[in-house]
């Protein structure tokens, strides 16, 4: 009876394994790259937010928000988890 019982639970076993792999697991990653995209941001770097709004990052913060210019002189603060996408880059500075 022992061998059946566990039987019974290795569809289940199989099922989470199966949605660990497929949903859980992709989702962690996208996560966690999206946490090192924000964390990377920096002044210049052209943004778009999740309400759609471009802009170029004129200011970082430590409080977890952004300055972000979306047109001449008119500037928005914007929390950086809100961030969904950088188009342009600026390149580090370089040393020497």
């Amino acid at each position: 009876m022992q061998g059946g019982a566990f039987a019974q639970f290795v569809p289940l076993i199989l099922i989470f394994a199966i949605m660990y792999f497929l949903i859980i697991r992709p989702q962690q990653k996208k996560l966690k790259d999206h946490q090192a995209m924000v964390e990377a941001l920096r002044r210049g770097d052209q943004v778009v937010t999740q309400g759609g709004l471009i802009g170029k990052v004129q200011k970082v913060k430590d409080d977890g928000e952004i300055e972000v210019e979306i047109s001449s002189g008119v500037t928005v603060r914007v929390v950086k988890a809100t961030i969904a996408q950088v188009l342009n880059k600026t390149e580090p500075a370089k040393k020497g």
